[in-house]
């Protein structure tokens, strides 16, 4: 695996570790910061030994964002004079970070979000962007974007909607107050809550070697059709699973799990 400056990366029995690692800036996430994220999401959707990912945060809180200093940074921009050069040059940098938390989406490996703590405007982005969402307590959800003058623009206001009540949404993005663990579970938006850190890093971990043990080929192509699903019809979608399925279903795997199956015995498959 690569280093990363502001990343923990370990892969071990096919589950791949990912922690944001800036504890001393509530893992606030810098132009680097943000660039290593969609390394390391391309990365690992390229590397056949991860399986399925677990995506933590190390110190005090497990995502707050966007670091300020980037946002000052845009600044830089006023230094175009053509207007429209200024407001192309500000788009492709929207783009880019949105492309950012996309890459997370685009993995084509589950990831399970294990949240404690503060999640904070891009924590949410982040988070939004996961397969599964696990959180402690004492975790909370911002949308902070609103009480920073800006308009949340990094995916939150598309992918919440999907997952949460419109009514949900709108409150949490118009008042940007905080939805505690208990409440993001009662809604939906977390499969469940923890008393303390540790104790959902363990029941994460369970559920990720669960995952791992499957055939990744087939996990592989359950997390595209899902996604292709949500935002397509049902005819579509099933049009596409039906393809899906005449090109990939005729597998080693398939034998594999049926023999495991009729002999009460663990498949192994490769990666």
């Amino acid at each position: 695996m690569s280093t990363y400056q502001y990343f923990s990366v370990v892969i071990e029995n096919h589950i791949a570790q990912v922690a944001f690692n800036r504890p001393d800036k509530a893992n606030s996430l810098n132009m680097q910061g943000w660039e290593e994220l969609q390394q390391v999401f391309e990365n690992l959707h390229d590397n056949p030994e991860a399986r399925v990912i677990v995506l933590s945060g190390e110190g005090k809180h497990f995502c707050a964002g966007i670091d300020l200093t980037l946002l000052m940074d845009m600044q830089k921009f006023h230094g175009i004079t053509c207007e429209g050069r200024k407001r192309e040059a500000l788009r492709k940098f929207i783009l880019k970070l949105q492309n950012t938390i996309t890459a997370i989406e685009r993995c084509n490996k589950p990831v399970l979000a294990a949240i404690h703590k503060g999640c904070i405007g891009g924590g949410v982005d982040i988070s939004s962007a996961c397969d599964m969402r696990y959180c402690t307590e004492d975790a909370y959800f911002t949308i902070k974007e609103v009480d920073m003058g800006l308009v949340a623009d990094l995916g939150t206001l598309q992918r919440l909607p999907k997952i949460l009540p419109m009514g949900l949404v709108s409150e949490l993005a118009y008042t940007g107050r905080k939805m505690m663990g208990a409440e993001a579970k009662s809604v939906g938006f977390v499969n469940n809550v923890f008393e303390d850190k540790a104790t959902m890093m363990e029941s994460v971990n369970k559920i990720a070697e669960t995952i791992a043990q499957k055939s990744p080929l087939v996990v592989r192509g359950t997390k595209t059709n899902l996604l292709y699903a949500r935002d397509h019809t049902i005819a579509d979608a099933l049009e596409y699973m039906a393809t899906w399925n005449a090109g990939l279903l005729m597998s080693n795997d398939l034998m594999e799990a049926f023999q495991a199956s009729m002999q009460k015995s663990t498949p192994n498959f490769a990666d």
